[in-house]
């Protein structure tokens, strides 16, 4: 059998503990979340969100657009929250309808920026310098150290370009150097079945089947997509999680724990501001 790598378990251990921190320090912490459009999953995601902030004691406030808003309209929005010092985090709902990701992600203030796709800290994780890591692949990454891996060997990331580059630091913090592959790669069920460690972040619902896995490889999907009233992943998990050495289920693998880690970079943006004040 497969090592299931619960997510929703280790989530709760560092929700506990952000709230108990928040409420021995009398921390005065709060997060502004733009929301764009209708998409369900998108605000599913948001109310997830909201519901850990407000357990944890953190202010919790929430801009929602018209899909068709403009990017003038929500970059307005996150400039106020840049300068309320009461609002520690911004985040801002992704995918976006149609507006300009780089654009309103880059106007974020780069110590606000708590899911940790501003330009600054990726570079900044790049580079080795303080900045806010992608709450996403915190939790990828505390995952997969759960999976009990001691040499990851060959490491396969497919899906977006901001995503490999979000948690490309990470890995290389383990001294792994992944492949990135396009979902749309001819040659993708050859390269995924050599992979000791496959990360999955598509939204394609049973990308990965069982003929592209390797035995014994750790699987960590990342994908969700509402199928006939369910969520599922962009892994087959009933076929695939026989042969895997350690997998995350969906739901309940990295969702739960890229909310807590969100939990911490709250914290996290917190400390990197309060140094600036001193600074200054």
């Amino acid at each position: 059998m497969p090592h299931l790598l619960d997510g929703r378990a280790m989530a709760q251990r560092i929700r506990e503990k952000i709230k108990q921190r928040i409420a021995d320090q009398q921390l005065n912490v709060g997060l502004g979340v733009i929301l764009v459009g209708d998409d369900p999953a998108s605000h599913l995601y948001v109310s997830l969100k909201q519901k850990a902030c407000e357990e944890a004691g953190i202010r919790f406030e929430k801009k929602v657009f018209l899909g068709d808003a403009s990017d003038g309209d929500i970059i307005e929005k996150i400039n106020e929250w840049n300068g309320r010092g009461e609002i520690t985090g911004i985040l801002v709902q992704l995918p976006l309808p149609s507006q300009d990701t780089d654009a309103i992600i880059g106007a974020i203030d780069p110590w606000k920026d708590v899911d940790g796709f501003h330009p600054e800290n990726l570079a900044a994780l790049e580079e080795g310098r303080p900045g806010i890591a992608s709450a996403l692949g915190l939790g990828i990454m505390k995952l997969f150290v759960e999976s009990g891996a001691q040499n990851a060997g060959k490491t396969v990331i497919i899906g977006s370009r901001l995503f490999a580059r979000s948690l490309t630091p990470l890995l290389r913090e383990r001294s792994i150097v992944p492949a990135v592959l396009s979902p749309t790669d001819p040659s993708l069920a050859e390269k995924t079945k050599t992979a000791d460690v496959l990360i999955v972040a598509v939204g394609q619902p049973n990308l990965i089947s069982s003929s592209m896995v390797k035995p014994g490889a750790i699987v960590i999907d990342v994908g969700t997509t509402k199928v006939d009233g369910k969520i599922v992943g962009d892994v087959d998990f009933q076929t695939v999680s026989p042969l895997a050495g350690a997998i995350t289920p969906v739901p309940g693998g990295v969702g739960p724990m890229t909310v807590a880690c969100l939990l911490m970079n709250i914290l996290r943006a917190h400390q990197l501001q309060k140094s600036r004040e001193i600074r200054t």
